[in-house]
């Protein structure tokens, strides 16, 4: 059978904690998690010590009594420093007898540097970050040969997207290669989140701060520059979430599942509700400068702005989010995948603790390294990454077509479905 192998793997199983708990030799290693008092931070330190344990956590940010409640709510494996990661003797004290560094104190948008992965290779520490900014990515990855020398494994944009996303697109190429489908032509990654995703208002300086660039998207091999949130799509992220409408935005994974997987066309879109925040976000990037939506203290205070509003119409909204990731090779030939989940909040945790324990495992090589490059996770690690990051989905499905997985599929005839 087609599914019985991870070669051809096309649904992943129900998966369990107890199924995904942490390898013996290293469930007592000791991780640091910067933002850990932060939503995406947060979630992801909890998420860790339900699928390990044993794992010692440090909860890394700026705020003590924040830190205290989280360390209250992990238990005794968990502790609380201070840091501030724009000093580097504060990042090289905390980085003592620490195994990994997981970086989710974002946004990464507009960020000048790498301090935290110098300062993780200078202390030979593994490194993770959860950046979603295609800049900051490629400045990352030009830290390979220092990251090389100290023999230091490092992964880039290792949340749920980019992240998951990229797996799941490195694994439709893999097996349209291996059943020699044809030719690889357009990959296409859709993202949809209900409100802030429950996120906070990071996620809500993220999605301003991208608003503020250029799409880089690829056609047939050539890069293209498109206007952000613009080239509205209706897609159908099947079971649970139904028909949405997604935009442009600049994703780091356009550029290097592009680069790394050799699709010669490649973009990605994302979408939001209630309806009316696209039309915000459409309106902000048609007549607010772009200069406005780069300048971080600018965003910021959109932010503090827009934040209570956002905070009541996200009770409304929920917080329900969804992947789908298309390819299409020659001879009309497509399949999907496509990860759902009720909650974000409690998705980007497990994706991102799905990577940390990946790492602490030895299944990434010293260096810089995107997740869809084997060197940053390898091939055989990935279908256990995968079922990690899917702890609570209600849709977990790859290698499918399109029909076998949207709600209202088309009959074109003689039981022909498109």
């Amino acid at each position: 059978m087609a599914c019985a192998s991870m070669r051809h793997w096309c649904s992943i199983r129900v998966p369990t904690v107890a199924s995904a708990t942490l390898q013996p030799e290293t469930a007592n290693s000791r991780v640091l998690v910067l933002g850990g008092t932060g939503r995406v931070g947060g979630s992801t330190a909890i998420a860790l010590s339900k699928l390990s344990p044993d794992l010692r956590i440090v909860i890394a940010g700026r705020n003590r009594e924040k830190g205290a409640s989280m360390v209250a709510t992990l238990g005794n494996n968990a502790e609380f420093a201070e840091v501030d990661i724009n000093d580097a003797k504060s990042l090289e004290s905390a980085l003592t007898d620490v195994d990994l560094v997981v970086h989710a104190a974002g946004p990464f948008q507009q960020t000048e540097n790498c301090a935290v992965l110098e300062a993780a290779i200078r202390a030979k520490t593994a490194y993770l970050d959860v950046c979603d900014d295609t800049s900051y990515a490629l400045r990352a990855k030009s830290f390979m040969n220092e990251a090389l020398a100290a023999k230091v494994p490092a992964i880039t944009t290792g949340g749920i997207y980019p992240g998951v996303s990229n797996l799941m697109a490195a694994e439709l190429v893999r097996v349209a290669k291996s059943e020699n489908k044809g030719e690889l032509e357009r990959l296409r990654f859709y993202y949809y989140t209900a409100g802030t995703g429950g996120a906070g208002p990071t996620i809500l300086a993220t999605s301003f701060l991208l608003l503020g660039e250029e799409v880089t998207a690829y056609n047939k091999g050539e890069k293209i520059k498109l206007r952000p949130y613009s080239g509205m799509l209706n897609i159908d992220f099947g079971k649970g979430i139904g028909k949405k409408d997604v935009y442009l935005l600049n994703l780091p994974e356009v550029t290097s599942a592009h680069e790394v997987l050799g699709v010669p066309t490649v973009s990605a879109r994302f979408g939001t509700a209630p309806f009316f925040w696209n039309w915000a976000m459409d309106a902000m990037t048609r007549f607010l400068p772009s200069e406005v939506l780069r300048d971080r203290s600018k965003v910021q205070e959109m932010v503090r702005l827009f934040d209570p509003v956002v905070r009541v119409i996200d009770g409304y909204a929920g917080e329900r989010v969804s992947l789908r990731v298309d390819l299409e090779c020659s001879g009309g030939r497509q399949t999907i995948g496509v990860f759902s989940h009720r909650r974000l909040s409690i998705s980007v945790g497990y994706s991102v603790a799905a990577f940390a324990l990946a790492v602490l495992e030895g299944n990434t090589q010293p260096g810089v390294w995107f997740p869809e490059q084997p060197e940053g996770i390898a091939v055989e690690a990935r279908e256990l990454l995968l079922e990690r990051a899917a702890q609570g989905t209600i849709n977990f499905v790859m290698h499918k077509a399109p029909w076998m997985v949207e709600t209202n599929p088309k009959l074109v005839g003689l039981g022909i479905y498109v």
